[in-house]
Order: C-alpha cells, then sequence, then structure tokens
C-alpha cells in the first residue's frame, strides 16, 4: 500500500484513536440528513429523485457540494472529469493525499443516502480535522465523484476511472437515451474532452481510499449492527442479450409451429437464477423487451438485459458460461437464435489488510468490541480506484436492506456512529503511516 500505513492486523485492536465528544456529534449528523434531503432537491425529474452525469442537476449537486466543502475549511475545483474535489493540506505542503469520498449520481427514482451520504461524511470528517487544530502527516482530499451508476451512459465508475487513470477514449463515444456523445456532454457541461487525462493522479500522489456506504444489503440489519468493514467488492460482469424468433399471428399460428421469443428469453431469465443459486452467484434480468409489441402478436424478438457478479470472479465466469450453454439448449429446442454482448466488466477487488484494519479500529472506537466484516455484492467507486491506490470502505445500516428505491433510508444515530468511526480511521491511518 502507498505510504506503507500499518494499523494493525484486522480485528487486533492496535492504532486505538481516542473517541470524540457525544454533543457534537448528534449536530454534525443531523446536518448530515439535512443536507442528504437538499441534494435530492436536485432531480431531473419532479416526481421522483434522478440525477445523471453531466445534467444540470449534477452541476448544482457540484457547486452546492463545493460550497459545503468550503464551509469545512477546504480548496476547491472540479476536476477534468466533472468530479467536485477539496483538499486539505496535511503538516507540510503538497504532501500524499489520504482520499475519501463517494458518488453524487444516481440511479432513476433513486434514494438519497446512495453516494450522497459517504459524500457528506468525508466533507463533515474533514471539517472536524480542520477544526480540530491537529495536522496529519498527509493531505486529506474528498471527491464526489461525478459518475458511479452509470445511468446515463451504460457505463458505470466513469468519474473514478478517470481520477484513477484508467480512461479508454472510446468511452467519448458512449451516447445517451437522445444521442447524445459523452464527448458532446462533456462539452455541454463546460468540460474540455482533451483534458481528462489531467484528472488522473498519480499513484505516489495518494495514501489510499476510504469510502462510507451505506450497506445496500440487510446483513447489518439481521445482525442489529451500525457498522461494518468491507473485506472485497464483487466482481461484476453485465450484458446485452438479444433472443430472435419469428413473430406471427397469436390466433393464426399453432403452437408447433411458434419461433417465440419472449418464451425461450423467459426460460432463460428462470435459468438465470437457478443456476445463480446454485453457483453462489447473484444474477439479475433487469430489463426485458419485446418486439414488435402488439398484444395478438407473437413476439419475434426480445432485447434483454444481464447482471451477473459474484465475490470470486471464476464463480462468476462457470456461471456464466452455463447460462449461455442452457441459452444454446433452448435456441435449439425452440427454433430460436441468441446474442449476448458484454457492456461492462470489472474484477472482483479486495480491500487492503491496512486500511480495513483502519476501518475496523474506527469502529471500535465506538463502543464496538467486535467489528464484522464481509463482501459488497453491490460496486463501489473502489473497483476503479483499485488501480492506482489502495482502499477500503466503511458499511452504514440501511432499512429492510433496500437501495436504489425511493424508501432507502438510515436513522440519525447510526449516521452519528458512522462520522466517529470514519473520523477515528482517518487518524488511526495516521498513527500507521510512515510516509
Amino acid at each position: 500500500m502507498t505510504g506503507a500505513v500499518d494499523a494493525g492486523a484486522p480485528g487486533d485492536g492496535s492504532a486505538e484513536p481516542e473517541p470524540v465528544e457525544a454533543e457534537p456529534v448528534s449536530r454534525d449528523a443531523a446536518l448530515i440528513m439535512e443536507r442528504c434531503d437538499e441534494l435530492a432537491t436536485l432531480s431531473s425529474n419532479p416526481e421522483h429523485l434522478e440525477r445523471l452525469h453531466l445534467s444540470r442537476e449534477h452541476a448544482a449537486a457540484n457547486a452546492l457540494v463545493g460550497e459545503w466543502m468550503r464551509q469545512a475549511g477546504l480548496s476547491t475545483w472540479q476536476d477534468a472529469a466533472g468530479n467536485q474535489c477539496a483538499r486539505l493540506e496535511g503538516s507540510s505542503p503538497d504532501l500524499p493525499a489520504l482520499l475519501l469520498g463517494s458518488h453524487i449520481d444516481t440511479v432513476p427514482d433513486a434514494g438519497r443516502y446512495d453516494g450522497m451520504l459517504g459524500v457528506l461524511l468525508a466533507i463533515a470528517v474533514a471539517g472536524r480535522i480542520h477544526s480540530s487544530g491537529r495536522a496529519l502527516p498527509f493531505a486529506l482530499e474528498v471527491v464526489a465523484f461525478s459518475d458511479e451508476e452509470g445511468t446515463r451512459f451504460g457505463t458505470a465508475l466513469l468519474g473514478s476511472r478517470a481520477l484513477a487513470g484508467a480512461w479508454d477514449d472510446a468511452l467519448f463515444e458512449l451516447t445517451d437515451a437522445d444521442g447524445i456523445t459523452l464527448f458532446e456532454a462533456m462539452q455541454d457541461f463546460g468540460l474540455d474532452p482533451a483534458r481528462l487525462p489531467g484528472a488522473a493522479r498519480r499513484r505516489e500522489s495518494l495514501v489510499g481510499y476510504l469510502e462510507a456506504h451505506i450497506e445496500q444489503g440487510p446483513i447489518l440489519e439481521d445482525l442489529g449492527k451500525s457498522l461494518a468493514a468491507v473485506t472485497s467488492i464483487a466482481g461484476a460482469r453485465r450484458f446485452s442479450l438479444t433472443m430472435t424468433g419469428k413473430a406471427g399471428h397469436a390466433g393464426g399460428t399453432p403452437f408447433e409451429k411458434r419461433r417465440d421469443a419472449l418464451v425461450g428469453a423467459s426460460e432463460l431469465v428462470v435459468a438465470v437464477e437457478a443456476l445463480s443459486r446454485e453457483y453462489g452467484t447473484i444474477g439479475t434480468v433487469g430489463r426485458l423487451q419485446a418486439f414488435p409489441g402488439g398484444v395478438n402478436v407473437i413476439p419475434g424478438r426480445v432485447d434483454f438485459s444481464l447482471d451477473l457478479r459474484a465475490e470470486h470472479d471464476a464463480d462468476r465466469d462457470t456461471c456464466l458460461r452455463r447460462i449461455r450453454e442452457t441459452a444454446e439448449d433452448i435456441c435449439a429446442r425452440r427454433g430460436l437464435s441468441f446474442e449476448s454482448t458484454e457492456i461492462y466488466t470489472a474484477p472482483a477487488v479486495r480491500c487492503d489488510p491496512g486500511l480495513r484494519a483502519a476501518i475496523e479500529s474506527g469502529i471500535r472506537s465506538t463502543g464496538d468490541a467486535a467489528p464484522v466484516a464481509f463482501h459488497s455484492r453491490a460496486g463501489h467507486d473502489g473497483v476503479a480506484i483499485s488501480s492506482v491506490t489502495d482502499f477500503a470502505m466503511l458499511f452504514i445500516r440501511c432499512a429492510g436492506g433496500i437501495s436504489h428505491h425511493p424508501d432507502e433510508s438510515v436513522i440519525e444515530a447510526d449516521v452519528a456512529v458512522a462520522l466517529d468511526a470514519f473520523e477515528a480511521a482517518v487518524w488511526a491511518v495516521a498513527a500507521g503511516y510512515t510516509g
């Protein structure tokens, strides 16, 4: 890990930070909750929360987050990829930086805590450290990533990929639902695509990356715990699938003559669930559309999606092979054809042991003597950031494990304890930092 941080082995109780006084915490947590509500008003749809990469709402969110960063005592800038960034210098100028952050873009009909809570916790931690008058042995930077969800252009982690120096210029040709390319959208936003390489950080300029995020699952709630350390992020692959048959009259075509693409696709959807259970993976078909779409017409073509993820890439890829074999069998039996195009891939990545130990140390400082740790089934910016620096994550309990939905919910008490733990984790990293 860059900077040789050693906060002790996970769970060994070393590098314990001093606890923070309780009364200011509740005020800080209440402010974070209020700011999550305020960010949720910046939506392209008045009926629900939707904030897309490089949109007017994204610009407004960057401006608002930037103002909160400045209020925390940080210097701010928007980088060449549209990420909103801020910096607090360490004990001397121009030191490598520990990054804190998350994302501020959303899925359609989103909740108000996915990503945004992590950004606001990072700002609050930086503000506390600035107010403490105690200098860190490294700089502290906060980043609000511009695109993690991939909602607008169909490919996730655009903001963090740019920061990590993992950009592919072919991404500029991606188009949104209106046919606007990413290249054009950047220009409309006021960015110069030619300057995008300037968003990339060098490995030697970074100490690591810490992210706080709602769990997006039910484990913490089931355990009755507020916080957890993350061990790794599941590897994910996404595909656009097409099942093709032959359209025909619903009344005039007997079953033995039908080449019904929708029945074939439906059979494969059921198989995705069964095979995912068998191989310990998580497979989801989130979109399915039949053509030509008439109520009295046998579907001749079906376009659908597949999201497949697992803790271990080998398990995911074995399951994918079985899904493809099943699709071929369905097509052979039903006179159909099948096409699959991969649109996104991300390997499983493990959290750094030293940074994870700092997260667990932070959790213990809040009174949880035995922090739990488990892998993230959802993807996060750490997947991209891992190519340039080490990372670790703090999970925060969310009601029912619900996310990517307006019912997404956290309680203020959990936000308060998360803020304490996240700040303590930064001090734990500092305690083990050797430069």
